[in-house]
């Protein structure tokens, strides 16, 4: 037995070892064996087999289907991060799958003390509110809450907002034209009224980013905060440990760099190439 380990620990971690080879060697949709199966198979009992299931479940490799049984998850749907300082005209590469936006509340208000501060706004300045649910191939990926100054987009509609890309829309119709964004992504769980919205259960895992975008001229044009689901989401990032044919030279002004997913001090000093992800650790107010 793994020392410091309780039994049933160790047993679950077996299992859920085991469920994994399941799903890594099966395809989406492909049917689990039944808990009765799969207990007796290896030797444990079902309420062990359904807590190293749960675990599966809630991390988005497994799902549950009453009547019927444990499949294979869907893919999760993945989105390439884009890199800090990259060429002008590069563009973030598309998320896989075909998006769609279903408008769920479209108001204008007040843009308020917090929201008015972001956008760089008077709190009494008028703003549109909308709350948009994302699908992926007909299915709820995300909750997106966008606030946009109403002085920029005169005459927008929730129409708008349900066809093509927002980005391209501000620049054709309302001549702004977006240059940067700067973006948030943390951990969360899911409310009661999102779990509803995208088809999960209450406090599954999800991911929340925060994002402010800006015009050429540095005027704050949006701020979004938006949920996704933890079980059907990821991003990926590639990271340039060198540039091209140089492989040595003076360590950064800032000393060893940290970069999401790579402790500081892991991350060789003299690193000089660029990376598609910038992370800073930020406390959490």
């Amino acid at each position: 037995m793994t020392e410091g380990m309780p039994g049933a620990a160790v047993k679950r971690t077996r299992v859920r070892a085991y469920l994994r080879e399941l799903v890594d060697s099966g395809a989406p949709g492909d049917a689990i064996p039944s808990e009765r199966t799969l207990s007796e198979e290896l030797g444990v009992s079902r309420p062990t087999l359904r807590a190293a299931a749960d675990e599966l479940v809630a991390t988005g490799l497994l799902v549950r289907e009453h009547g019927r049984g444990m499949f294979v998850a869907p893919a999760k749907i993945t989105q390439e991060l884009a890199p800090a300082g990259a060429e002008p005209g590069f563009s973030l590469p598309k998320a896989s799958g075909s998006w769609a936006s279903r408008v769920l509340e479209f108001t204008t208000l007040p843009a308020g003390a917090g929201i008015g501060r972001k956008l760089r706004l008077s709190p009494a300045a008028a703003i549109f509110s909308i709350v948009r649910l994302r699908l992926v191939d007909g299915e709820p990926m995300a909750i997106e809450h966008l606030h946009v100054p109403a002085e920029l987009t005169p005459g927008l509609s929730p129409a708008d907002m349900e066809s093509g890309d927002f980005y391209q829309l501000l620049g054709t119709a309302h001549g702004v034209k977006v240059h940067e964004a700067v973006q948030a992504i943390e951990p969360t769980v899911v409310s009661e009224q999102e779990a509803r919205l995208l088809g999960v259960p209450v406090l599954s895992p999800a991911l929340r980013f925060e994002r402010l975008t800006s015009d050429r001229d540095g005027r704050p044009v949006e701020f979004v905060h938006s949920v996704y689901r933890g079980d059907r989401y990821r991003m990926i990032s590639r990271i340039s440990l060198a540039a091209p044919g140089q492989d040595d030279g003076p360590p950064p002004a800032d000393g060893p760099q940290h970069h999401p997913g790579i402790p500081p001090g892991d991350l060789p000093t003299r690193v000089t190439g660029r990376t598609v992800t910038h992370g800073d650790i930020q406390p959490v107010l």
